[in-house]
């Protein structure tokens, strides 16, 4: 049988905020564990039909960063579904959000130029 490992560490500060994200898989292109300032787990619960989600970001991850990853993870749920259910629907619906988003973070990212 073959396996594959994907392995997540977190050092947390004395509040138990996240202050570095590590995480490397069996299966990682770059070898070795890789930094992230942030991460969105989700497992299915069958028994219970839900949701069982881990977000965790560090204090290091700006928001206009996270803003990016919250609509990346809205798009890789739009290709989820069409690889798994291929409901044209719901495709459209959640590529139809993403563009809205992005949209708005573009129109928030010429009023307010980083510095």
């Amino acid at each position: 049988m073959n396996k594959s490992e994907i392995n997540f560490s977190v050092e947390l500060d004395s509040n138990r905020i996240p202050e570095k994200i590590f995480w490397d898989a069996t299966e990682n292109p770059n070898e070795g564990i890789n930094e992230s300032r942030a991460i969105a787990i989700s497992v299915w619960d069958h028994y219970h039909r839900g949701l069982l989600g881990i977000n965790l970001w560090t204090k290091e991850m700006p928001v206009e960063e996270m803003k990016h990853f919250a609509v990346d993870i809205v798009g890789n749920v739009a290709q989820l579904v069409a690889d798994a259910t291929g409901d044209k629907k719901m495709i459209e619906i959640l590529e139809s959000t993403c563009r809205s988003l992005k949209r708005h973070i573009d129109e928030e990212e010429k009023k307010n130029p980083a510095v």
